[in-house]
């Protein structure tokens, strides 16, 4: 579905952010802010999930972007810190942020708050973001809507929303 989505977005003015990209085996944290986690970043043979140039930071070929696509590369939890981001949107006077990834309660909240702050519409399709435990998820798509007005819902329904 969230493949669908993105295919769909691509010819709208919104914008959605897949903030991991991962197989469905690994997760991904930021080295640099996560170091406490470090320990649930190592496979088993030692190596480090999610570390650029690694096999885990590769984009699976399914959510590869497109030769036109825009990607900016992150290093914190928020996708709008210290990135090109905010003034890549406002150039496309996009006012409106779909994010979908790894995890509802850090990445996806932080960039929901950065968005927020900076005066976004903020779209979260629940079946298109996701975190370590079904509480973490929960909470954090709570806290999505309680704090920053975002919109909950599922991929399906912004699909429907995108063909009006």
């Amino acid at each position: 579905m969230i493949e669908l989505l993105i295919e769909r977005l691509q010819d709208t003015r919104f914008v959605t952010m897949v903030l991991a990209i991962l197989d469905t085996n690994l997760h991904e944290l930021s080295i640099i802010n996560a170091g406490h986690l470090l320990p649930l970043l190592r496979r088993i043979d030692g190596s480090i999930v999610a570390l650029e140039g690694t096999e885990g930071a590769e984009v699976i070929p399914e959510l590869a972007p497109a030769d036109d696509d825009l990607t900016v590369e992150k290093h914190v939890y928020s996708s709008f810190f210290e990135t090109p981001l905010d003034s890549l949107l406002r150039s496309r006077k996009v006012d409106t942020v779909i994010l979908t990834g790894l995890h509802t309660h850090l990445c996806v909240r932080h960039t929901a708050a950065d968005a927020f702050f900076r005066g976004y519409k903020i779209l979260v399709p629940e079946d298109g973001v996701d975190s370590f435990t079904a509480e973490d998820h929960e909470s954090g798509l709570a806290y999505l809507k309680e704090y920053y007005g975002a919109t909950i819902t599922d991929a399906a329904s912004i699909l429907k929303g995108l063909k009006k």
